[in-house]
């Protein structure tokens, strides 16, 4: 838009913020992002104008009331998970659908893959892995993999191998998007040919009340590092109004900040995976409950919460 127009839209806002400043910090973090989505505008179309250096100051300002301590510091840490990881979320809701959608697909792909051919677990789990789980359910047992080992030691292996894997989807973004979705290929391909090895044993429902104990916030990690790195590439390949430098910089740090942000959820499934899981012998409903409760946050951190706050903010972020 011309920039007469976005002054006027604007300049009652700029005002208020500027001669009303709270000491509240959810009214200060919320100005602020206003004021700098205002400022990224700015800069973008009118980047020498008197508009841009008052912005920039105004901003200036509100950071300083933000930052001024190390409470705040504190308070800025919070925020991230309050605030601005859940508007990022919302801002880039297109790749997270594109990122789940895929991974259905190639899911889907596995479970047929492994229902018209026989051999194809094994190709995918590998034959030890097959093996194993067959004299398991053999045995009765067919989730004993799950109890094998320290549950402590458990732990560690399959946290840092999940936070590698998450880091891939997001740092494999930059070959134009296609290799955060080979990761998401590669994964979905699994878990779809291993879920339905289960439901071939007569296992289905079995398997997904032990599985998806951990499963529910493992796999939801995996689908949002695979839209990091969808912003990562998409960054590369559409730098908008951007250089295309600027807009891989953009791309990157978004990316990088919805990586640090799942890392909690991963550790999260890790720690369900190594210290609940392997208690196959849980009651149902304490199994179904901890899936559900586990679905239902994923949901509202990364659907429907986004969506609240961005309307209670009223974040009108520039793509």
């Amino acid at each position: 838009m011309r920039e007469a127009l976005f002054i006027k839209q604007s300049t009652k806002k700029w005002k208020e913020y500027e001669h009303n400043k709270t000491n509240d910090p959810d009214e200060l973090a919320s100005a602020f992002i206003a004021i700098t989505d205002d400022l990224a505008y700015a800069k973008t179309f009118y980047p020498n104008s008197n508009t841009t250096k008052y912005l920039n100051g105004l901003a200036a300002g509100f950071h300083q009331s933000i930052y001024k301590n190390k409470k705040e510091k504190t308070n800025r840490i919070v925020g991230f998970w309050r605030y601005e990881l859940p508007l990022i979320f919302y801002t880039y809701r297109k790749q997270l659908l594109y990122s789940f959608v895929f991974f259905i697909i190639f899911t889907m792909m596995g479970v047929l893959s492994a229902k018209y051919d026989t051999n194809f677990v094994k190709l995918i789990m590998g034959d030890d892995y097959v093996n194993m789980t067959n004299a398991n359910i053999a045995k009765g047992d067919p989730f004993g993999v799950y109890k094998q080992g320290s549950s402590i030691l458990m732990f560690i292996q399959i946290a840092a191998n999940n936070v590698k894997v998450a880091i891939i989807f997001f740092v494999l973004g930059i070959l134009f998007s296609v290799g955060s979705l080979y990761v998401s290929l590669k994964n979905g391909i699994m878990m779809g040919s291993f879920q339905y090895y289960f439901f071939s044993k007569g296992l289905g429902l079995q398997s997904v009340l032990v599985i998806w104990i951990h499963g529910t916030l493992e796999i939801s990690s995996f689908i949002i590092a695979g839209a990091a790195g969808l912003i990562l590439g998409n960054s590369l390949l559409f730098p908008k109004t951007y250089t295309r430098l600027i807009s891989v910089q953009k791309g990157a740090k978004i990316g990088l900040k919805i990586t640090i942000g799942i890392i909690p959820i991963i550790l999260t499934a890790a720690f369900f995976e190594s210290f609940v899981t392997r208690h196959t012998e849980m009651p149902v409903w304490l199994s179904t409950a901890i899936l559900t409760a586990s679905l239902l946050f994923m949901v509202w951190y990364v659907i429907l919460y986004p969506q609240l706050l961005n309307k209670k903010l009223n974040y009108n972020p520039i793509n």
